[in-house]
């Protein structure tokens, strides 16, 4: 079911801009892309050389994060934003540590859902893997949603993972707001496992590059909201920070998992310009 530019195209795919999502496949060497999208990522890597290893340094704390989470027992996760199935998903990484973890994907890029469908029939389980399309703005139908599927037991912890997505969300969003929706309506016992990018603190080197690549993302179908450090901090609000709290990704637990690319910035962490923290809810 690979994308091909002379071949069908799902129902619901907007191939007049290029798409976050399959951009950030691209990224990260996958396959389910189109022109228009490999050529948006090519621009922006001739932009930014860096911006593909730092796809891949979030693609890692995604792994490291799921992991942590799996080995403190959580067994079942609700994957916002989940994106295009790449190296690395969350049910794999969970599966790894806990055999039988649950995982719930939600995303509102069609072929992100159509492939996420294509590689669960194949790989996964109907009974412990699921996959939705929409849009994580409307928190209590997603919930439901989530619930419906009777892959996720409401009365256990679930890790709930936002990594990645909120800087696609301005302020006339609420942000915030959604993300505490969410946390309301979590057991106790569940955590929150997110990342987001930023200026705040980033070296001068490379600035302009980085404005440009933001640039650019405003002619894709999702413009780029950056936040400071405090902003990116209030979404734990309700939330025990864990160890060790809201830092630069390579700096959230390196010796989780392994991290090649994570590896390039463990010297120069804010140049990876992009904040993780990771919430507990008593």
């Amino acid at each position: 079911m690979a994308p091909s530019d002379g071949g069908q195209v799902p129902e619901g795919v907007d191939l007049d801009r290029p798409n976050p999502a399959r951009i950030y496949d691209w990224y990260l060497g996958g396959t389910t892309n189109w022109a228009i999208d490999r050529e948006f990522g090519a621009k922006a890597v001739e932009t930014f050389p860096m911006v593909r290893t730092l796809a891949k340094v979030g693609r890692e704390f995604l792994g490291r994060g799921v992991q942590y989470l799996a080995r403190q027992g959580v067994r079942q996760f609700l994957d916002l934003g989940s994106g295009v199935p790449t190296v690395g998903n969350v049910h794999e990484i969970a599966d790894s540590v806990n055999p039988d973890s649950r995982c719930v994907y939600v995303d509102n890029e069609p072929v992100a859902v159509a492939h996420s469908r294509v590689l669960l029939e194949k790989e996964g389980d109907p009974n412990r893997h699921a996959v939705l399309h929409g849009d994580l703005r409307h928190a209590e139908e997603i919930w439901e949603r989530a619930l419906d599927t009777g892959v996720l037991d409401p009365r256990e912890p679930i890790g709930l993972i936002v990594v990645g997505v909120l800087y696609f969300f301005g302020p006339d969003d609420d942000p915030h707001g959604i993300i505490a929706r969410y946390r309301d309506m979590l057991p106790s016992g569940s955590y929150f496992l997110s990342s987001h990018m930023t200026v705040d603190g980033v070296p001068v080197e490379g600035e302009a590059q980085r404005a440009e690549v933001r640039k650019q993302y405003e002619r894709s179908s999702s413009r780029l909201f950056v936040r400071s450090r405090e902003e990116f901090a209030r979404f734990f609000d309700g939330f025990e920070l864990v160890e060790p709290g809201v830092v630069w990704i390579p700096e959230w637990r390196p010796d989780e998992r392994p991290s090649p690319a994570n590896e390039e910035y463990r010297d120069k962490p804010a140049a990876s310009s992009a904040f993780a923290g990771l919430g507990y809810k008593p």
